[in-house]
Order: structure tokens, then sequence, then C-alpha cells
């Protein structure tokens, strides 16, 4: 692996870890989510088939997965591309494309994306959620799982030479399928022979962030390398978080921008608000966790998009850092979050 140390692997190439600037580590360009298509409520189903138009915004933003037009931000390549042009105008750098086998992953999509905007793109390699492993992917062994994620970052994804530089984001539901604990058992048997970074989807409950982990550990998983996301819908109890913050792992805030009454996918959540969320870094900060700390908008759906009236990839650059500042995270704190942390753990052991 002596080719892939000290250097982070992007679709067009190893890049020096200096070059990637400002980072959000969890993104998607390019996915469909119809498998967590939900039906609207009585009532709403003409609003679910209706176009996508002003009027219908606001509910659209609080009903993001009951649309299935909205769950395809794979039809938005050129909505994509302006977005990363301005996220590149913002002072972007980089984004970590978290999408998979099964949620339409498209090298070539991505390849050519990051030539036309100059944004550096590092894919995901491996698997999201059982509903979404193939019959196939269900009877793969864990070796041939890890073969498959390795060929991945070794040789290119998806029939192409375009490799991947992370592994992830891989997906968990709650409880943990059979299916999935043997894609995280593959992904720490891949991240312990490549040295590089992993990043996990946890299922929705305050326990699973802890469970994902200590089946990767157990399997032989670099946790140091390793990101848990959506911490922002999966604990919530300060004294849990400090609890799952001593494992190691990076702490992931990914839903930037998402702010909604109701979460569909787990309605005993509340959803924090962006000023939570920023009252929550600075709480990890306090406690000494600046170094661990990763953010993003998880992007996945086309309301998130500019184009409909969505905050866009440069939310967190244009909104959410003066919000930071104004709450007493300073700028140095900031770039580590930004800059920093991700560099690190994007850069091959």
């Amino acid at each position: 692996m002596s080719g892939l140390s000290g250097k982070v692997q992007t679709v067009l190439g190893l890049v020096d870890p200096e070059l990637l600037g400002r980072t959000m580590t969890h993104e998607h360009l390019t996915m469909s989510y119809e498998c967590c298509y939900c039906p609207p409520a009585p009532g709403d189903e003409a609003l679910a088939t209706a176009p996508i138009e002003m009027k219908n915004l606001y509910w659209l933003k609080q009903n993001p997965y009951s649309h299935k037009e909205n769950l395809m931000l794979v039809q938005e390549t050129e909505a994509v591309k302006e977005e990363l042009l301005n996220y590149k105008k913002a002072g972007g750098g980089t984004i970590v494309e978290n999408t998979t086998t099964g949620i339409s992953r498209n090298m070539h999509v991505m390849k050519q994306l990051s030539q036309d905007t100059g944004v550096h793109i590092v894919a995901g390699a491996g698997y999201y959620l059982d509903a979404t492993h193939s019959a196939e992917t269900k009877k793969l062994s864990v070796e041939k799982l890890t073969d498959i994620i390795i060929s991945e970052v070794l040789h290119g994804a998806d029939g192409t030479d375009i490799r991947c530089g992370v592994i992830g984001e891989i997906g968990c539901s709650w409880p943990i399928t059979d299916s999935e604990k043997k894609v995280l058992r593959a992904t720490a048997q891949a991240q312990s022979q490549l040295g590089c970074p992993v990043i996990i989807h946890p299922g929705r409950d305050s326990a699973a962030p802890g469970e994902a982990i200590r089946i990767l550990q157990e399997a032989g998983g670099d946790i140091s390398k390793t990101v848990m996301s959506h911490l922002d819908r999966s604990i919530y109890d300060s004294a849990e978080l400090l609890e799952f913050a001593k494992k190691g792992s990076y702490l992931e805030y990914d839903l930037f921008g998402t702010e909604m009454l109701n979460y569909t996918f787990n309605t005993a959540v509340d959803m924090p608000s962006d000023c939570q969320r920023v009252q929550t870094l600075a709480f990890l900060i306090k406690e000494g966790y600046e170094d661990k700390i990763v953010i993003a908008h998880d992007i996945h759906t086309k309301n998130r998009l500019t184009k409909y009236g969505g905050h866009g990839y440069s939310h967190i650059l244009n909104n959410i850092v003066p919000k930071m500042l104004s709450r007493g995270i300073t700028q140095s704190q900031v770039d580590k979050i930004l800059i920093h942390n991700p560099k690190r753990w994007l850069t091959f052991k």
C-alpha cells in the first residue's frame, strides 16, 4: 500500500493532503434514494406527485421522502455542477461523496464533475443499507466482500478504472442485519489492509453508533480512521454523547440545513435546528474533542439544492461558519473542523 500512504485518493487520482482545503465529509452528487420512499399522509397524495414548485416547497421540506421525484438527485447533474462551482467560489475545496453500491453511484459523473469544477471529489466504496443489498450480495462471504471493497479502492469501481478513496458510507439499519454485519466486518478487514478512511451510516437509535463501532473494532477496524455519521439525529443526551466520543471515532454532524418538525424515519426524534447543531459543536469543543469533529450537509434529495429553493453545498461555508464564530468557536477551531480533521482522516496510512 506504499503507493497510497500519505496521500488522498480522489476520482482524478492521488493528491497531496495539503491541497484538499475546506472539506465537506458527507455529501451526495449522484444518488437515488428510492429505497427509502415513504407514502404521503392521507390527503397529501396530490402533493406527492405534483411538480416541484414554489408553492409546494414547504411541504417538501417537511416531507422530503414522500415525493418520488425528490429522491432522484441522480437526475440533477447540471444543477449539482452549478452548486459545486458556487462551493468552489465560497472557498470549498473537497467533497467526500458517500454514494455506495445500491443507490446509483456513478463514477463517470463524479470524475466529470471534478474535472469541470476543480473541486476534489473522493468517492466511496462498499455497500449501503440491507434494503439495497442484492440477493447476490447477501450470499457473499466476508472474504469476498472484502476483496470487492479493496478492488474498488485499488483498481476502480463499477467496471471503471476510477478509484474510491474512502470506504462508505457503510449502511447500518437498527437492529443491524446479518448482511450489514458482514459488510461491516469486510469493511474492517479492507481498512486494516489498506490503511484507508471509513465512514459509517448508523441505524436510527442512540445505541446504533456504538454497536457499529463495536462490530468494526472486533473485526480489526481502525476506529481512529473512522467517521460516525448522522450524530445529529442519533445521540441527544450529553452524557451519552461523551461516552460515545470516548470510543475514538470522528464525530460527524452532517445534516446542516435539515430542519423539520417530524423526522419521517424516527418520529421519536426531534430534529435539531442548525443553531442547536452549532451549540453541540461548541459543547464537544469545550469537552476536548475539537480534533475529532467533521461536518457536512448530506445533500441527497432535490429540495436541498438551490435550484429548488434549498441551501446547497455552500450553506456551511456561507452561513454556519459565521454562526460558529459568533458563538465563541474560534477561527482556528473552525479550520480544524473544516480542513485539518478531514485531511487527517482522508490520508491513507
